[in-house]
Order: structure tokens, then sequence, then C-alpha cells
């Protein structure tokens, strides 16, 4: 591409919580050779790998309107979008360099395509959008297909989306509906692992437990089959001993009585159901009681008892990891808390970008909840999962089966019945003899592996990014 550019990356949100566009940063960075600027707002650290790489400048905005009440913050909307706008303006022609192409992300669209668009003929830069959804689809949630507000954003949407240089989207069925319905062309770019997602070894296991150790037995205000009882609470309170591992002098081992992980991540929005969860996980909890033959009575402390002195019962304990930020979260917290189940746990978090490939890699199922408002994207979180050999249980909607192929990498579900009968099926006989769960770690690391970020990026980005520079 001749002496090293510039490219911007521009995203109305948190960079942070954005790792497709991280990955675009690093790629335009490593793999086409250019001067990146990210235009975001901050929030939450971005990875390590972005932060130390010293052709990447991070420019970070002002939030606006942040922690207002929900139905204030729609009354305020287009107030909002107009102080973005003009804000977008200053950081894009006035406080970056000039660059050679701007990498939007959208959604949101409003005022996002407008502000880059005026910022791409004043600077004389390309445009390309990264589509990972529809905004409409994401505005109609809340306010209903109907809504003339989501009618104007869909035009809006629809009319800059079409004033650019190029697009990327992520997967083969929005590219359909772009190219039928919206006459824009776009190439796709799966969203694919880079190497830091990786199987987390025994040694990186443990030690990410004893970092996580405090934060799992100890829980403000929840007593439950992780957290009862304070005799297990001191003796995994030392180094050498959490609830999943131990260590003696020599060696580091998995507990034989150890809760099974499930991990899901999730921006806590409402296009992602948690209660769907909870209801599965009364479920599991209702029918394991159910097929032991056990008296819902049976004291708690007992059974807590006799499971941290080494009894394997049929089916595990659950232990439901829950990483992310986002508006819904508290609601759904106050939900688990009342929950009281036996066999059935909580726990809600936000990793560091370093600890959360670890946390993948070291869990026995991952879950995605993700119904996508347009129906045409995928959840990247799976696409991560499968990087750390993870196997996955998915909601099902249109376009998943692009990423989850049923009984090789994954299951999917479709209500909350159904994902109690998957946890029944793949977690019988934990740890030792859940073959179909082994089957399905063994495909999910196939498909992780089989394609990393940095690949898919060279063979469809990097063209299109090569092509918009030279034409500018």
């Amino acid at each position: 591409m001749g002496k090293r550019g510039r490219a911007a990356v521009v995203v109305l949100g948190d960079i942070g919580q954005s790792p497709r566009m991280q990955y675009h940063a690093l790629s335009l960075s490593q793999q086409a050779l250019l001067e990146v600027d990210i235009v975001a707002y901050g929030g939450s650290n971005p990875h390590i790998a972005l932060l130390e790489n010293p052709s990447i400048h991070l420019h970070k905005m002002p939030v606006v309107f942040r922690g207002l009440p929900k139905i204030l913050l729609i009354v305020l909307l287009p107030l909002k979008a107009l102080i973005q706008f003009f804000m977008l303006l200053w950081f894009l022609c006035v406080k970056i360099p000039p660059p050679d192409v701007f990498l939007v992300q959208n959604p949101p669209s409003v005022p996002t395509l407008f502000a880059v668009k005026l910022a791409s003929w004043w600077r004389n830069s390309a445009v390309i959008i990264d589509w990972h959804n529809f905004g409409y689809t994401l505005l109609a949630l809340s306010l209903g297909r109907n809504h003339i507000l989501v009618k104007i954003y869909y035009w809006f949407e629809r009319h800059y989306g079409r004033k650019v240089n190029g697009s990327f989207c992520v997967t083969k069925a929005m590219q359909h509906e772009l190219a039928c319905n919206w006459g824009i062309k776009a190439t796709v770019v799966y969203d694919c692992p880079p190497e830091f997602f990786h199987c987390a070894s025994l040694q990186e296991k443990h030690e990410l437990f004893c970092r996580l150790n405090n934060d799992l037995i100890h829980p403000d205000g929840i007593q439950d089959c992780i957290s009862y009882g304070k005799g297990m609470s001191e003796r995994d309170s030392f180094v050498g001993n959490t609830i999943f591992t131990t260590q003696d002098s020599v060696e580091i081992f998995l507990k034989p009585n150890r809760p099974a992980i499930i991990v899901s991540s999730t921006s806590w929005t409402s296009d992602e159901d948690f209660g769907l969860l909870l209801e599965a996980a009364v479920m599991y909890d209702r029918r394991v009681s159910a097929i032991l033959d056990e008296d819902d009575s049976v004291d708690d402390e007992l059974l807590w008892m006799e499971i941290s002195n080494g009894k394997q019962y049929l089916y595990p304990r659950l232990l439901f990891i829950i990483t992310g930020k986002g508006p819904d979260r508290e609601k759904y917290e106050k939900q688990m808390k009342k929950l009281h189940l036996k066999r059935v746990a909580f726990r809600t978090m936000w990793l560091p970008a370093e600890d959360y490939p670890l946390l993948l890699g070291s869990a026995d199922l991952g879950l995605s909840l993700h119904t996508s408002s347009s129906g045409l994207d995928l959840p990247m979180k799976v696409v991560d999962m499968f990087g750390c050999g993870l196997p996955v249980c998915a909601i099902s909607f249109f376009c998943i089966e692009e990423l989850v192929t049923v009984e090789k990498n994954g299951l999917l579900f479709s209500s909350s019945s159904d994902l109690a009968d998957k946890l029944l099926m793949l977690f019988k006989d934990f740890p030792d003899g859940c073959a179909s769960l082994n089957s399905l770690r063994e495909g999910a690391l196939a498909k992780g592996t089989s394609t990393r970020w940095g690949t898919e990026w060279e063979q469809q980005a990097l063209p299109l990014i090569a092509k918009v520079i030279s034409d500018k």
C-alpha cells in the first residue's frame, strides 16, 4: 500500500465493549500498516494489545446524557443526537489528523453516518461502514416498528448507508438484505476469534479461579450452593484451594465434585431475555430433585456438607457466570437473588479484557441468549467461545446456523423448558461421563481454530481497504 497512511475507526459507543472494532484497529495497524486513530467513548478498557500498540491512538469523547432514566432519554433523543453530531464533527474534522479512510461502526446510525460523511468530504477521505446490525430495528425494540421515529431512522440509515465507498457486514443473510432491499454491496467479514482466545491450561485456570475466588464464594447478600457454609468459604480462601481447583506442593487438580461452569456475556439489553434463563434454572433444579427422588424439605446445609465432603451426585451444581454491563443488569440481579435454588447459582461481573478469554477457556459450556433485533447478525460471544474450544447452547433464530452447527459444536433451544432439557442431557454424570459435551467441545475447538481473525481480515477486508484508499 506504499507509504504508511492513516485510518480512523469511529465508534459511537464504549470502545471497550466493541471488540470487533478493536480487532479492526489492530488489523489496520498490523496488516494494512496504517496509523490508526480511534474516536469513541471511554468507559471500559480495551484489550492491552491495542493500548500498547504505538500506531494506535485513542481519542475518547465525553458521554452525552449518561445515567438518565430510559423514558427521559427517549424524550431527549433529538437533542442528544444533535450534541453527538457536533461532537463527532469536532473530533473527526479537528482533533485527529486527516485519515485516508474512515471505518465506522453501524449501529448507531444517527448521527454517526451523516457526521462521518461530512467529515470525509471536508478531509477528502473514503468511508467504509461495518454493518453489525441495523439501527432502526434496535430502536424498534422500544418504540415499535410503526413509530414515526423508527421510520425516520430507517430512511436515514438506508439513505446515508448508500453514500459510502464500501461496506462490510457480519453474515451472508445481512449481505443479501443489503443487496436486495438497500442497494448496498457489502463484503462479508465473519467474526473470528483472535489468537488470544484459546483453551486455558490447568495453571491458567487455577490462577484465574484464585483471582475470582472471593467474588464467587462471597457475593453480597447471597447464600446459595456456591457460597453456603462458612467452613467451605474459609477453606477456599487460601491460594492453594478454590471451589474448582486444588494445589498441593507439586500439582494442580480439578476437583471431581466441582460445579459445572456455564458462561454468558451480554450488554444486558432487550434483545436478550435472561428471564428465559432463570426459568430454565428453576426447571433444572426441580427436575434434578425429582430424578434423585429427594424431598424438597432436605436441609440445604446438609446437602452442602455432603458436596463439600466429596459426595458426587448424578447431576452437578451449575454456576452461571454472566459478564457484561448494561441497563437491565440490576433488574435481573434482583430476580436471581429471589430464586433460592439448591443446585444452581448465578454470578454477574465485569472482567478485564485479558481475563475474559481465560474464563471462556476454563468453562464447561457457553450460553447465548442473543436473538438479534434484525435476525441478520450473529452473536460475537459464540465466536469467542469457539476460539476457546467452548461448546455453546444458543437460542434459535433466523441465521444462527451460519455459526452454530447442531450436534457438532453446539445445540439450539427455543424455550426455557428446551434449555433445561439440554442442560440435563449435557451434564449427566459430570465431570467424567459427559460424552455429548465432550464431543461438542471437540467440534467447537475445530470450528474456533479453523479460521482466526487475522486470516479472515486479510482475505476479506484488506482488499477493500486497499481499493478505497487507492481510488480516493
